[in-house]
């Protein structure tokens, strides 16, 4: 199968869909190389800020979107045992301090609607396997593999949103910087027991933190934060000891975590760090997101800064596609209008995880 489109994204989580659907409504031609089948994976970045909320408007998708069905978040408490020591509330003219946003119902809305525009194609089960360059050392497309069929897919543009383990990235070698935080996350889904506010609710177990979302569809998801690559040997103790503080603090949780919570298979382990990458930008190539610029899971930022990234760099491809010239000169300016942002953030993720547990030194 041969394929020749204005842009081809490698990656179809919320960062390539957003850019799919951006692309595609700006009369470009667009597919996106998804490597799964596109149901998303049970554990995701999906709390979204209040600017990531005016993007999704500004481009007539977070109504569809909350058609579909999100929660705002109505505050985030910080316990010391059952005693609330900290309560942060909406900014002045916001309802929220965040909002869940499931990623099935983020995908389903923004493929639905790109998938009105006769320009764009998406393509399930796909998995990358080489770099198209030409002479000039330009990126001019990929080589794929869907089902044992190969496809060769020809593009003025190349985008990697791929993610933290980035194909595009390793392909094109792009050097990226890892940074240990010292902590991994395990993450548990439980069902909300009947009265449950929607609210992030944060612990402090041994100095590590423990944070409940409240999510949509009825169910919270729980994240311990332990000391990293501990998790082999944690398994070997046993789990009744490790969910105590949890049900110490939320008794109202008890029946549910002790029914759900049966061994330590019912946990998924997340290998946590954050990356900066030499550089996001090669002649006839972008990265993006993670694959740019992995963040850890603190404050939940880094689904907001995956569609920034998408928002800002929309119409540095439609003039560089405009112009004809792909090359690094012109995609410049998206690493430049971005990077600075995404470096304060990650030292910002930084301090609050070192200054967590001053949230719980004095009552508020």
């Amino acid at each position: 199968m041969k394929i020749q489109v204005d842009v081809c994204i490698v990656g179809g989580g919320p960062a390539g869909a957003f850019l799919g659907y951006l692309l595609a409504r700006s009369g470009r031609s667009t597919v996106i190389i998804e490597r799964t089948s596109g149901q998303a994976r049970q554990y995701r970045g999906e709390h979204i800020n209040a600017e990531t909320e005016a993007i999704l408007s500004e481009h007539s998708l977070f109504d569809k979107i909350e058609t579909l069905g999100i929660l705002k978040m109505k505050k985030v408490e910080y316990f010391n045992g059952r005693d609330i020591v900290k309560t942060i509330t909406p900014s002045s003219g916001e309802d929220h301090v965040g909002i869940h946003v499931p990623q099935s119902h983020f995908l389903d809305a923004v493929v639905g609607e790109a998938r009105s525009f006769p320009g764009y194609q998406i393509l399930f089960n796909t998995t990358v396997t080489d770099l198209i360059q030409d002479e000039r050392g330009f990126y001019t497309g990929i080589k794929a593999k869907q089902n044992g069929e190969e496809i060769n897919i020809k593009s003025k543009l190349l985008v990697g949103a791929d993610g933290r383990y980035s194909t595009i990235r390793k392909l094109a070698n792009i050097c990226v910087l890892e940074k240990s935080h010292g902590y991994d996350v395990l993450w548990v889904k439980i069902p909300t027991p009947k009265g449950w506010e929607p609210t992030t609710r944060m612990l402090q177990v041994d100095g590590h933190q423990l944070a409940l979302f409240t999510q949509t569809g009825g169910a919270i998801q729980i994240g311990w934060n332990i000391e990293k690559g501990s998790f082999s040997s944690l398994k070997k103790q046993p789990l009744e000891p490790f969910i105590e503080p949890l049900i110490t603090s939320f008794p109202e949780l008890e029946t549910i975590v002790t029914e759900h919570l049966r061994s330590w298979k019912d946990f998924v382990c997340l290998n946590v760090f954050s990356s900066k990458s030499k550089t996001w930008v090669k002649d006839g190539l972008v990265i993006i997101g993670d694959a740019a610029h992995t963040m850890t899971p603190t404050g939940a930022i880094g689904i907001n800064c995956a569609i920034k990234d998408a928002h800002v760099l929309t119409p540095i491809i439609l003039d560089a596609l405009e112009k004809n010239d792909t090359s690094v000169t012109q995609l410049k300016s998206f690493e430049e209008k971005r990077r600075a942002e995404i470096e304060h953030q990650q030292h910002m993720q930084i301090e609050k995880e070192e200054s967590f547990l001053t949230n719980f030194s004095t009552i508020h």
